[in-house]
C-alpha cells in the first residue's frame, strides 16, 4: 500500500467535499429552500462528504 498517494487522496478529498456541500446547499437557495446547520452536523457532513468521494473515486488503469 502506497501511503503517501493514500493520505494525498485523503487530503484532496477533504478539501473538495466542503465545496460539493455548499454547491448543494447554494442550488437548494436557489430553489427557495433555506438550511441552518450548527457546527456539529456541518463537520459531520463534511467528513461523510469526503468518505463518499473517497468511496467513489476509482483509479483507471
Amino acid at each position: 500500500m502506497d501511503y503517501k498517494a493514500t493520505i494525498i487522496k485523503l487530503l484532496v478529498c477533504l478539501l473538495v467535499s466542503p465545496l460539493v456541500v455548499y454547491l448543494f446547499i447554494g442550488i437548494a437557495g436557489l430553489a427557495g429552500s433555506t438550511y441552518e446547520m450548527t457546527n456539529g452536523e456541518t463537520f459531520i457532513i463534511w467528513v461523510l462528504m469526503a468518505i463518499l468521494i473517497c468511496l467513489s473515486w476509482t483509479k483507471k488503469e
